[in-house]
């Protein structure tokens, strides 16, 4: 047991190095990213739309949905294209034939960018408060829904890693899946101002539970109930996970 959490501690070492080593690509650009989104949508859009469900601001009410969406982009794409890298290097094969099981390999990468994600999250937040004034409803219920959405997207992108045959393959599902699920999420707007069919179809769109799940925490409102929205995310939580140790233990990609 010892040995295994030496080698949990050494993957979460290298991860956190590796992201702090590069912060000028890892921290810097999302920042930029969505400052840009809070100046065009929150102040000169939303100064138009003015409040909006809750009696909220447009600006208050957005700030939760494109702090995670910064946070499932960056998890997603932080363990996508480092455990990709580390098939490209081949370096993956010797953690395969190492006495380390699956669920430590899954469970350092997935630390990793969870890591990325809560701290790029933290700190578009602290860039929304420039912006308006916020104050946390239900501190648990958001710390639990960034831990969720963090996570989730964290195992979908080492799902996506492992099936990657060229660096190519890793850019395809956040340019063609994930930027359109998230932009209908309910980021930028409430399903309650959606018709019939798009409300019923915005409700397969798991991205819409962790939005709502952490609007809720943060300014006490959702679309969908949250107990629900945490079924989901635990759903998605425990499929992902079974289905990338999965992948670990049949070798599917990794071994040549």
């Amino acid at each position: 047991m010892s040995g295994n959490l030496v080698a949990l501690h050494t993957i979460v070492r290298r991860e956190i190095v590796r992201i702090m080593r590069i912060w000028t690509q890892t921290l810097i650009p999302p920042a930029i990213t969505m400052t840009l989104y809070f100046v065009i949508f929150g102040k000169l859009i939303g100064s138009r739309i003015g409040t909006i469900q809750g009696g909220f601001s447009y600006m208050q009410y957005i700030v939760p949905g494109l702090v995670m969406m910064s946070i499932i982009t960056n998890s997603y794409g932080n363990i996508s294209s480092s455990f990709f890298g580390a098939k490209f290097q081949r370096s993956v094969e010797e953690m395969l034939v190492s006495p380390m099981p699956n669920w430590v390999i899954l469970l350092g990468y997935v630390t990793g960018a969870v890591a990325r994600g809560l701290v790029v999250g933290a700190l578009v937040l602290l860039i929304a408060l420039f912006f308006t004034k916020l104050q946390v409803a239900h501190p648990l219920i958001t710390f639990l829904s960034v831990l969720f959405g963090a996570t989730i997207f964290s195992l979908a992108g080492f799902v996506n890693a492992i099936y990657a045959k060229k660096f190519d393959d890793i850019a395809l599902v956040p340019t063609f899946v994930l930027t359109p699920l998230t932009y209908l999420g309910g980021v930028f707007y409430s399903i309650s101002m959606l018709g019939e069919p798009w409300q019923a179809i915005s409700r397969i769109n798991p991205i819409l539970y962790m939005v709502n799940a952490f609007r809720y925490g943060v300014l006490g409102i959702s679309d969908v109930q949250v107990g629900i929205a945490f079924v989901v995310m635990l759903g998605f939580v425990i499929g992902l996970s079974i289905v990338a140790l999965n992948l670990l233990k049949r070798g599917v990609g990794l071994r040549s």
